[in-house]
């Protein structure tokens, strides 16, 4: 079977698993930045077999620069959505973070 077989390449930045909602850049992270074993991988992501896994470690190591660029381009993207999220956060967040300020002032006033 051909490697490209195992990936739905849906945009230049979302590449997918075949028959599945994983994200290549999922299986990596875990196997490049956190050190996971093929088979913890598919213990996190049970829609997965490790064959799929594989074939995902072998697509990169394959196509070792592109998928780089491709990692550090979601990775960028994660992080400047924290930043934005973190400067402009929810309705929701903004009342539970009152909400928690004001606890912490009662329970302060208590002691």
């Amino acid at each position: 079977m051909n490697i490209e077989e195992y990936f739905d390449h849906l945009t230049h930045d979302d590449i997918r698993i075949k028959g599945t909602r994983v994200g290549i850049e999922s299986i990596l992270y875990e196997y490049l930045y956190r050190e996971q074993p093929p088979e913890a991988i598919v213990g996190r992501f049970p829609s997965l077999t490790l064959e799929q896994v594989y074939a995902t470690i072998l697509y990169y190591l394959r196509n070792k620069s592109t998928i780089e660029a491709y990692l550090a381009e979601w990775l960028a993207f994660g992080q400047r959505m924290r930043t934005e999220q973190a400067q402009n956060p929810p309705p929701v967040v903004v009342r539970l973070r009152h909400l928690k300020q004001q606890r912490q002032h009662q329970r302060a006033a208590v002691l």
